[in-house]
């Protein structure tokens, strides 16, 4: 799933490129687009009582992204159980070079705590992939 965006001033650092911070939001914007895409947005998991918390991420930072960058952030779940999942997204500039690539594991959470989605959650879950 693509979601695309410009960088703003606000979200640069004192060099004028994208703040190593917000990749965090920019990746952030993007899962919770494609989970909307998937038709699986963040409020119906809450009206299901679920939540999925990020547990891990890793970012590897190739080229940097300045000031009024149009950028294309691509993501994808890699795996998923009933438990928790892995995506991988990446953010690619305007000229289609790879600028950043995440790793993020999360984990479904009912109640304050890790908890397995039931079956028919998980089907429209992974059936929206």
């Amino acid at each position: 799933m693509e979601y695309k965006r410009k960088i703003f001033g606000y979200e640069c650092d004192i060099y004028g490129h994208l703040n190593n911070a917000n990749y965090l939001h920019l990746y952030e914007e993007a899962r919770a687009d494609a989970l909307e895409q998937m038709k699986m947005p963040v409020r119906k998991f809450a009206e299901f009582g679920y939540h999925i918390y990020i547990t891990n991420i890793e970012l590897k930072f190739i080229i940097g992204l300045p000031l009024e960058s149009k950028v294309i952030i691509k993501s994808e779940i890699e795996s998923s159980n009933r438990l928790q999942s892995t995506w991988v997204q990446e953010i690619y500039n305007d000229a289609g070079q790879l600028c950043n690539r995440a790793i993020v594991k999360g984990a479904f959470v009912k109640g304050g705590k890790p908890t397995r989605l039931t079956k028919e959650l998980f089907e429209i879950f992974k059936g929206n992939k």
